[in-house]
């Protein structure tokens, strides 16, 4: 993402009547777009898929709880198979260590993984070097 981009999202967020500013404050943690705001909207963008994730989890187990076809929760003990508690620990405990290794990434060196070229100041008379 650019400034520019960083630019049209505040806009746009501020366009919202009566919670426009509160949306942007939020968001960015103020209405300067600079280092701080691209480090911002590349977490909320490497967390969203791990965010819908879990959302697609937390659905399967209670698909598995209630079964497939049982959206209203009617009793139906028999057909659904319950998850053995070793096996879900063991998966829960793998799942924190990951996210906690992911969090710590993200939110301690956010400049781990990004690529300088965002970091340019733009100037709009002279063609960027990565793109020459």
């Amino acid at each position: 993402m650019s400034f520019w981009g960083a630019t049209v999202i505040t806009n746009l967020f501020s366009a919202v009547p009566y919670v426009g500013t509160v949306l942007v404050e939020w968001l960015w943690g103020g209405f300067s777009v600079g280092d701080a705001t691209l480090k911002r909207f590349f977490v909320f963008h490497f967390l969203g898929p791990f965010i819908l994730l879990v959302l697609v989890g937390v659905h399967i187990m209670f698909l598995h709880d209630t079964g497939s076809s049982n959206p209203l929760g009617i009793e139906s003990d028999a057909e659904a198979l319950p998850f053995h508690s070793y096996y879900l620990l063991k998966d829960l405990v793998g799942i924190f260590i990951m996210m906690g290794c992911l969090f710590l990434i993200c939110f301690c060196f956010p400049d781990l993984f990004l690529d300088p070229v965002n970091f340019i100041p733009a100037d709009p008379m002279s063609t960027p070097l990565h793109i020459q």
